[in-house]
């Protein structure tokens, strides 16, 4: 058991042997026996599983069935798999047994052992539709009266067969076949966008939409280049040369000696300059002689 594959979950603690010893007791009984993720798993023959269980529970101390499971494997000869879960309550260890059948062939009877596998065994045979020889109450347990089919089989379609509703006129429920409104088995995978390869009905009378043009292919991209970008040459920074040399040096020497030789004012033309700069003060008007006559 060292070599065992763990699991993320948590795993039931192994026994050392216990596969060896299963073998030993049950002998030719054993088909296969599996170690996986920790948790072992033995495929006993139809005929013997009877004979098996109750080994496992008196001689192993595996004392209660906690669970009885159907499994389907359509593309089987023996497409049924019938699992049951033994838990050992003294050694806190659990354990799996599994036998195959087919939908005629019957699967022995363990209600002498656990009285519980009653329900269990019917809902295997309500959900998979796998007989038990000896179960003296096998019906239904889950379906409703009169179901046709078993839900949990792999081609038991999703729409069932029959139907029930309320019925008004009969004032009661009634069973009825199924009927779709439309085939829902048949599915159209594309995409709306993409438009369907097949032409719907009425858009034959439409006309057909122009093809347009196919958009002009992108400008080819420029190669990458590592060469690192100088700035060597004036042309390369964006300043150009002057337009004239000689005419830009004699214009700066001529404005440097204007601004050198600035000839002194006399005093009186400054004053000369200042009067003409003041504005001219109007005659006053002279008041007329008064006379005796005027009395």
């Amino acid at each position: 058991m060292s070599g065992a594959v763990l699991h993320s979950a948590p795993r039931i603690n192994p026994i050392e042997g216990l596969a060896d010893a299963i073998q030993a007791a049950l002998g030719a009984a054993v088909v296969e026996i599996v170690d996986t993720y920790g948790e072992l798993s033995v495929t006993v023959e139809r005929a013997a599983l009877a004979d098996a269980l109750e080994t496992l529970r008196d001689r192993f101390a595996y004392q209660q069935l906690m669970e009885i499971a159907g499994v389907d494997y359509p593309e089987r000869a023996e497409r049924f798999e019938v699992c049951y879960h033994l838990l050992s309550v003294t050694k806190n260890h659990r354990l799996r047994v599994k036998v195959q059948t087919d939908e005629d062939k019957p699967v022995p009877t363990v209600t002498h052992l656990w009285p519980v596998a009653g329900w269990l065994e019917r809902e295997v045979f309500d959900m998979y539709g796998v007989l038990f020889e000896g179960n003296a109450d096998l019906r239904r347990i889950l379906t409703d009266y009169g179901f046709r089919g078993h839900p949990f089989r792999k081609d038991f379609p999703l729409t069932g067969y029959v139907e029930l509703r309320y019925s008004e006129e009969q004032k009661r429920v009634v069973y009825e076949p199924v009927r779709l409104a439309q085939d829902f088995r048949s599915f159209d995978f594309m995409s709306p966008w993409e438009g369907a390869k097949y032409v719907l009905p009425g858009d034959e009378k439409a006309p057909a939409a122009p093809t347009p043009p196919a958009p002009p292919p992108p400008p080819p991209a420029p190669p990458p280049t590592n060469t690192p970008k100088t700035t060597e040459k004036p042309a390369q920074t964006g300043a150009g040369e002057p337009a004239n040399t000689d005419a830009a040096k004699r214009s700066r020497a001529k404005k440097a000696d204007a601004e050198t030789v600035k000839p002194a004012r006399a005093p009186r033309a400054r004053a000369a300059a200042a009067a003409s700069d003041a504005p001219a003060k109007a005659p006053r008007a002279r008041k007329p002689k008064s006379t005796g006559g005027d009395a």
